[in-house]
Parts: structure tokens; sequence; C-alpha cells
């Protein structure tokens, strides 16, 4: 028996270490695809919109606290890929590491469920796991940047509320799809495909309104709704995510509505709309999916309740089966 335990034992390291790499590639390819397009707010490159905060908190949530060091030699990699490990960069690494962590317990203590089912899971994650916690990688990294004199103090607070707004939109549009895709186990019915099909298309026509010189922005909410009455997270979100990176791609471009505008008022009206379109997506399909599965548990109750009642009648002592007013 023991030499059994020994032998069921022994790969144990050796998973860890391989869940480590992989949480560290998912995360330096989640900054690689996010430093794509970028922004520059007071000479400082920032991300619209930052993956590997979202990549991070939904490994949290699934592995468990096991999968820290992946999430701190992700981010290694990332700063390494961009500069020297100086002191500045230090504190970019230690606040990108420590956000998700605060973020996974914040939600932790308030019961979260990664199922997204109630309003309750869709309101912690936005208001704690992204708006609270990623206020510790924003200001580790643009506090460490004035610390070191390489950003000046009169430009911290632009910095800090961009490198925030990425971080959180980050979380708030990544962790859910991440968490959405971990539950996966079977296609959705055929019978869909042709509406699923027919909504893919509409989102797939805002790419030139997205550089149209007039702002069409507002004509994504119209599909976001669609999208979570119809198919709820596993609608709005994908959704919400091709809508942020169509804006962030126009922003980046300087084309469409983001045209002729200041640095800091494109950075505004970016974060501005991907914020609202991560809400929208976020929290109206948690309130369709909390008030199906309401619905789903009332409706099992009648039917329990009904199948009580026909038990108890059949067993009436004065009412008599049919075989038995055949044999009188």
């Amino acid at each position: 028996m023991a030499v059994v335990v020994g032998i069921a034992g022994r790969p144990r390291p050796l998973v860890r270490v391989l869940e480590t790499l992989v949480v560290a590639g998912c995360y330096y390819a989640a900054g690689r695809l996010g430093l794509l397009r970028h922004l520059v707010v007071e000479g400082t490159v920032v991300a619209p919109m930052w993956p590997p905060s979202g990549v991070a908190v939904a490994c949290l949530l699934i592995l468990g606290p096991r999968c820290v060091p992946g999430i701190a030699l992700g981010a290694l990699l990332v700063v390494m890929s961009l500069t020297t490990l100086q002191p500045s960069a230090l504190g970019v690494l230690a606040g990108n590491t420590a956000a998700p962590v605060c973020a996974y317990l914040l939600l932790r203590a308030v019961g979260f469920r990664t199922d997204l089912s109630r309003l309750r899971d869709g309101l912690a994650l936005v208001f704690l796991g992204a708006f609270t916690a990623m206020l510790i990688s924003a200001g580790a990294g643009a506090g460490t940047a004035v610390l070191t004199d390489e950003l000046s103090p009169d430009r911290f607070w632009p910095v800090w509320f961009a490198w925030w707004a990425g971080d959180a939109v980050g979380v708030v549009l990544v962790t859910p799809l991440l968490l959405l895709l971990q539950r996966v186990r079977r296609p959705p019915p055929c019978t869909r495909w042709r509406e699923a099909s027919a909504l893919t298309l509409a989102v797939c026509a805002l790419v030139p309104l997205e550089r149209s010189p007039v702002s069409l922005l507002f004509l994504v909410f119209p599909l976001l709704i669609w999208a979570a009455l119809r198919f709820q997270l596993a609608g709005s979100l994908p959704c919400a995510l091709v809508a942020s990176v169509l804006a962030t791609a126009a922003a980046t471009d300087r084309t469409g509505s983001f045209a002729r505008l200041s640095d800091v008022e494109v950075m505004m009206r970016l974060q501005a709309f991907n914020g609202a379109i991560g809400l929208t997506a976020l929290l109206l399909s948690a309130v369709i999916t909390e008030q199906l599965n309401t619905r789903r548990s009332v409706e099992r109750a009648c039917q329990e309740l009904v199948e009580a009642l026909q038990h108890l009648s059949a067993g009436e002592p004065g009412r008599r089966r049919p075989s038995e007013e055949q044999d009188r």
C-alpha cells in the first residue's frame, strides 16, 4: 500500500511545474496581444485593455493560489520583453502579481461563484475583482515610475487612470469568458446555430462602422442586449470582446470617432466605451441567468408538488382502483 501511494504521489511536483509553465505562457501570450494596440498618455505607453489581468484572475479562480508562481513568471517575461529589470520594472512586476491575488481573496471572501449565475457574482467581479483590486497594479506601476523619476508627479494621475482602466477592463471582459470556456462540455443545440450565425454577422458588420467619421459606437448595445437575452454569457461576452477590440483598433489608429482627439481624450472615450459594454454584457447576462434559474427552480418545485398530490390522491381510502370496481 505504501508503494502504491508513493508511486501516485511522484508526478505531483511535475504537474505543478507544468501548471506553472502553462499559466506563465498564457499570461505572456495575453500580454503580447495586449501590447499590439497601445496608447501614449503623457509620454507613457499604456494598453487600453490589458488581457493578462483577466487571465491571472481566471487562473486563480480555477486553479487556486498554487498558480501564483506562474502569474509572477508570466509577468516577469512580459516585463523582460519590454525593458531590463530596473526598480520601476520590479514595481510593475510586484503590482501585476499582487493585484490578481487581491482580487481572488476579495472574491472568495464574498462567496463568489465561477458560474456567474447570480447578479451578486457579476457585481462582485466588477467592483471587487476589477475596480478595487486593480488599484494595486495601477498604483504600484505609476507610483514606482514617479519614485524612480521616470514619470513626473504632475503626470501621475492621467497615467494611473489609464493603467487602472486597462487592467479593470481586462478583468471585466476576459475573466468571465475564460470561466465560461472552463465550464463548456458540449456544443449548443443545432437549432440555435442559425440565430448565433446571424448575431455573428451583425457583430462583424460593426467593423466598417467603427471607422466611420460619425460616432456609431452605440450601435453595439442592441446587439449586446440581443446576445444576452438569447445566449446569456455565451453570447454577450464574445460580442463585447469583439466590439472592444474593434474600438481599440480604431482608437489606436486615430480613425472614425477617435480622429482629431488628443491623447487624453482618446483614452477617456475608449475606456468609457469599453467599460460600458463590459458592464452591460456581464451584469445583464447575470440578471437574465439568475431569472432563468429561479424560474426553473419554481417549475421543479411545482412539478414535485403535483407528483406529491397525485401520490396522496392515489392512496385515499375512499377511492377504489378501476380493477376493484370491475371485480364488483
